[in-house]
């Protein structure tokens, strides 16, 4: 366990299978059920958590601050984890099927608290173990509620004020949504003026389904490290709504870089009218 996370594998959760917690956190962004694909099949002793009721607050309204999926108090989510079963002694393995884009969101939550989590590299079509269905019986515990470390999560003005500052602010999104073109989720359309754009799949490989090999991050995030190494703030990470741009989070920390999430992402700032946007690749 010294050497644990932010990403595990199939083999090394099937070793360590009574040892963790296991968490399955799929979401879809169509009107399927991720507890329905849960109860379906999961990994044997995994509980479901769902994102809207565990992992975040209720959606601010547009045009105000928060986004669509607000951090939750510190209080409401020591009392989510305990309604899961989980007080938070002993690792967290969180997995989901597109590639850690949703499980990293817990992950990087949990982190934030001082415990111990990991996403399963690959997800669920990695996992050749042993898998249950149906509905899970969960016994409720107590999880210690532990103060959010703010400085970790930046609002829009500090958004801003790094970039302005020289920063590297990272896109999550896709390169189209990135860009400016019309889509059923975003209020307007662009990006943060001055973000750069890695979305998050393109952390996966296209033909293992996991995370890219260190080399191929270090590429990839090349502006971004170098950044890093001089004298000027943090990097930043943001996506829709928070979730996904967990998984650049988790790349960088790979690289053994520490950013910082804008929680309300665009779903927060493209709301807003007050403020600016930039289209284009």
């Amino acid at each position: 366990m010294d050497m644990f996370g932010p990403l595990v594998d199939a083999l090394w959760l099937e070793a360590n299978l009574d040892q963790v917690r296991v968490f399955d956190s799929r979401k879809y962004l169509d009107d399927r059920s991720g507890r329905d694909e849960f109860e379906r099949s999961h990994i044997a002793g995994a509980v479901f958590v769902d994102l809207d009721a565990d992992l975040a607050a209720p959606a601010a309204l547009p045009g105000t601050p928060g986004g669509r999926h607000p951090f939750p108090t510190a209080a409401d989510f020591a009392a989510a984890m305990g309604r899961l079963g989980y007080d938070g002694s002993v690792p967290a393995v969180i997995y989901d099927d597109v590639g850690g884009g949703m499980a990293g969101r817990m992950r990087f939550m949990l982190s934030l608290v001082g415990v111990p989590a990991a996403v399963l590299d690959g997800g669920i079509q990695a996992w050749e173990g042993p898998t249950e269905s149906g509905p899970v019986e969960i016994v409720a515990t107590t999880f210690e509620e532990r103060p959010w470390p703010t400085d970790r999560l930046v609002d829009a003005d500090e958004v801003a004020r790094r970039i302005e500052a020289g920063g590297s602010v990272v896109d999550a999104r896709n390169a189209s949504r990135y860009a400016g073109k019309e889509n059923r989720i975003d209020d307007r359309f662009g990006h943060v003026p001055g973000a750069i754009n890695l979305a998050w799949e393109d952390n996966i490989d296209d033909f293992t389904g996991t995370m890219l090999s260190l080399d191929q991050l270090r590429e990839r995030y090349a502006a971004v490290v170098e950044n890093a190494a001089g004298d000027g703030p943090k990097p930043v990470a943001y996506c829709g709504s928070g979730v996904t741009a967990c998984h650049n989070l988790m790349a960088l920390e790979l690289l053994g870089i520490e950013a910082d999430l804008y929680v309300g992402s665009w779903s927060e700032w493209g709301s807003d009218e007050s403020r600016p946007l930039e289209t284009g690749g």
